[in-house]
Formats: structure tokens, sequence, C-alpha cells
């Protein structure tokens, strides 16, 4: 990309030209192109594109690690709200800022709230990727599961965004979360691994939340998981030679 618009320099007649004065005409001697001055322009605009190019880097930078970032849903455990497949962007203004590539991040000054969809880094030492939950209990919440069904406080909390209906094995707690930590479930409870398992996620660990869905496609759930390039690949092939593979209707929904 170039911010500039790059024009040639014209060069003029030198100072010492000539006009041959001849009776009922005259003769303009062409103007002599210096090969240091061509040199010059040609550094000129070299470096006018290489610090449009360095422009856009930053600009990059500063979007991927303060606003946006795509992410990819590769499980079941949000089902009824996020299928395999769906392509996200998820915005991170507010809730943290980072340096792309890298796992260096510095908490903001948002807070993530009750029952909202919420992108984390895995509160698990040997799982260095990111989840995607609900976030049921904030901090200093007793959180507890009777006959699938939640409580929060005591109180039942309503769900219209599960997947099933409450399943009645399905007993946890009462647990108390600690101070800037947070409870989190998934909406697909008899396909989620989350707070039931490995416990409370982090306040610092909260990166984000989803906006938009901008993509959808079916396939393979391998696909989807972290490292896969070229099975990823082939299912985006896939879906250009069979349209019918994209979920369209999902496509551009928010949250």
């Amino acid at each position: 990309m170039n911010d500039d618009v790059s024009r040639a320099d014209s060069v003029g007649p030198s100072a010492d030209a000539n006009l041959s004065a001849v009776p009922g005409s005259a003769t303009e001697v062409a103007p002599s192109h210096s090969p240091g001055v061509e040199s010059a322009t040609f550094r000129q605009r070299l470096v006018r594109e290489l610090l449009s190019w360095v422009w856009v880097a930053l600009a990059f930078f500063l979007i991927t690690g303060t606003m946006v970032q795509a992410r990819v849903i590769p499980s079941a455990s949000m089902e009824g709200t996020l299928l395999i497949g769906d392509h996200l962007l998820m915005s991170r203004f507010g809730y943290d800022i980072g340096l792309p590539f890298t796992r260096y991040h510095i908490r903001l000054w948002r807070e993530p709230r009750r029952q909202q969809v919420v992108i984390f880094h895995a509160p698990l030492p040997d799982r260095d990727e990111d989840f995607i939950k609900r976030l049921i209990g904030m901090p200093g919440d007793t959180v507890q599961i009777r006959q699938g069904r939640v409580f929060v406080n005591e109180e039942a909390l309503s769900e219209p965004y599960r997947h099933d209906p409450p399943n009645a094995g399905d007993n946890f707690g009462p647990v108390t979360v600690p101070m800037r930590s947070y409870f989190v479930l998934g909406d697909n409870r008899e396909d989620s691994w989350d707070s039931r398992d490995w416990g409370f996620v982090p306040e610092s660990n909260i990166i984000g939340t989803p906006v938009v869905i901008y993509m959808s496609v079916q396939a393979n759930e391998d696909a989807w998981q972290p490292g896969q390039v070229r099975e990823r690949i082939y299912a985006y092939a896939n879906a250009l030679l069979h349209p019918r593979l994209v979920r369209w209707r999902r496509l551009l929904k928010t949250f």
C-alpha cells in the first residue's frame, strides 16, 4: 500500500542549453538526464515506499493487539450459540492489550458481565490455547448445579441459550468464586470441558468477547484444531467448490 501518489520528477532544460537561431526556425536542445539525479529520485521513492509499509505494519499490530482478532470454533462445547467451523471476530477493546503472536499482554479497564460469552487463555499450565465459554459466576458468587439447573447465590439462573434441557444427573458444588476470578460453563453442558473440570478463570486470562460471525463452514472437526494447516486449507477449498458447505444464514450474526 502506498500512502503517497508517486510521481516521476521532471527535469527541465539545463542552464547551458543552447538555441540555434536559424532564420525562420528554432531548434531546442533535448534536456540532459544526470545519472546522479535519477539515482536520488529512485532512493526518495524507495524511502517513501518503505515508510508507507512501516505505517501499515504499525497499524496492523495496533489493531490486532488492542482491537480485534479472528478466531474459529473447533469444538461443540458452545453448540446452541456457536457451531464448529464458525469464524468470529473478537473484540479486545478494553479487556486486554497484547503483542501479536506472543503471550505478552496487559490487563485493561473493562470487566466482563454475567452470562456474557468470553474468550480467555486456558487456565492450564499444559494448554497453550484459548477457550470460549459463557461466564456464569462472578467474584464472590456461590455457584451450584442441582439436577442440571444452575443456581447462583441460591437463585436459579435463567438460561435460554442452553443447547439441551437440564440433565438430572448433573450435580456440582456449591463452590465460591475467588476474587478476581470467574466460573464459566459451555452452553452444550453434555459436551463441555469447563469450570466443573478445571476450576476458575483468573481475570487476567480473559482477553475479549465475540462480536460477529464473519464465516461459517461445515467441515471435519479436525480442520479447526490448532496446527492443522493442510486440513484447514482443504476445508476452505472444498467450501469454494461446494458453496452449500457455507452456513450462509449464520454470516454477520452478532453477539
